[in-house]
């Protein structure tokens, strides 16, 4: 089962005029620990992707880090430097959000099954946990009624979507679509809310909450919410059709898509994962709901048993210039990360997805 957790719903059919011919291979394997096989397998998934697209990788083996880059132009996939430069990474932001949560309930200023009527405001009549936010199954849908994809500018879908207007759908227009705690139903509305509950209660801009919880204790010292700030690092987004997009800001729903970052970054939050004794991160992976036999979802990490009976936790991500993916398997200390500024539209995104689970297999070798 693959599961897309981009940032829209919107279905591509047919073509997309964004798939080019077949690149030159001009890719180097490196003595850093990327091998032939991989180099191969990173062409082979990234060749149909349009000229100035931009992939940065970082390939964790048994806790070692190597990096990798490349960048297609004039029809030629070629090597690059770019583990410092900055993505938008798109819905892997909800397991940053999810961790924010994990930091609260091991301080024990938060617990897990607390109502979030306790926080906010809202008119309805079942309870919804902060647990169930964390995880899909709160039966809230994937976008509030009162977010217009087909009015909204299709470029920054989510800009004028403010706190007013949040407030007036969970006043005025909220509905379940199933009974909290029952079913697994991905949530860009949960995670935003989830973001915007701790940000209130802690009286804390969400981005600030972040940097103090696991930007600053990790190191990652140029992931952010704030575009203004990384700007000179920052790679510009493709559309479908690979040409420059816009940004996604993604106003009070940020928790659900908003941090910007780089491959060197995510690798530090992956290998503090491998910390037995970090209770937050511990928590975050903890299954909380089983989805199907293949997969389990914790706080915000998907949980997956692969078919050769291997342990991933997983998120990817998508805005309408990027794309994300990142597996890890905690018990081998192995990871991989894909960062691209291939768009969530473009009708081979899924070949990042497939790119880092292919990926990960050869770790095992």
């Amino acid at each position: 089962m693959r599961i897309y957790t981009v940032l829209l719903v919107i279905l591509i059919s047919g073509c997309t005029k964004g798939q080019t011919k077949s690149a030159i291979n001009d890719l180097e394997a490196q003595s850093n620990g990327i091998s032939q096989e991989q180099t191969d397998l990173i062409f082979e998934l990234s060749k149909s992707f349009p000229n100035n697209t931009e992939i940065a990788l970082a390939l964790i083996k048994e806790g070692e880090t190597s990096f990798y880059g490349i960048r297609r132009s004039q029809d030629t996939l070629r090597t690059v430097e770019n583990k410092n430069k900055i993505y938008e990474i798109g819905s892997l932001t909800k397991v940053f959000t999810a961790t924010l949560l994990a930091n609260f309930v091991v301080d024990q200023k938060v617990h897990l099954e607390d109502p979030i009527s306790d926080y906010i405001q809202i008119n309805i009549e079942e309870p919804i946990t902060l647990q169930q936010l964390a995880n899909h199954t709160s039966g809230l849908p994937r976008l509030p009624s009162n977010l217009n994809l087909i009015t909204a500018d299709p470029d920054n879908p989510y800009k004028a979507y403010d706190k007013a207007k949040l407030n007036e759908y969970l006043n005025e227009e909220v509905a379940l679509t199933t009974t909290p705690g029952t079913k697994y139903q991905y949530s860009n509305l949960g995670a935003g809310l989830l973001g915007y509950i701790l940000s209130e209660k802690f009286t804390t801009p969400y981005g600030a909450l972040l940097k103090e919880y696991i930007f600053d204790p990790y190191g990652m010292n140029t992931t952010t919410t704030l575009k203004k700030d990384i700007e000179t690092q920052l790679v510009v987004g493709l559309d479908k059709n690979g040409k420059e997009t816009s940004n996604w800001d993604l106003n009070v729903l940020e928790g659900a898509g908003s941090i910007l970052s780089s491959t060197e970054d995510l690798s530090k939050f992956a290998l503090a994962q491998f910390d037995t004794r970090n209770n937050v991160f511990a928590l975050t992976r903890n299954p909380t709901f089983s989805v199907n036999k293949s997969m389990d979802i914790g706080l915000g990490w998907h949980l997956l048993k692969t078919p050769s009976n291997d342990s991933w936790v997983w998120h990817n991500g998508g805005t309408g210039g990027y794309t994300s993916s990142m597996a890890l398997d905690i018990e081998a200390e192995n990871g991989v990360i894909i960062l691209s500024n291939v768009s969530a539209f473009n009708s081979a995104m899924g070949n990042i997805d497939n790119l880092c689970f292919g990926l990960m297999k050869t770790l095992t070798k």
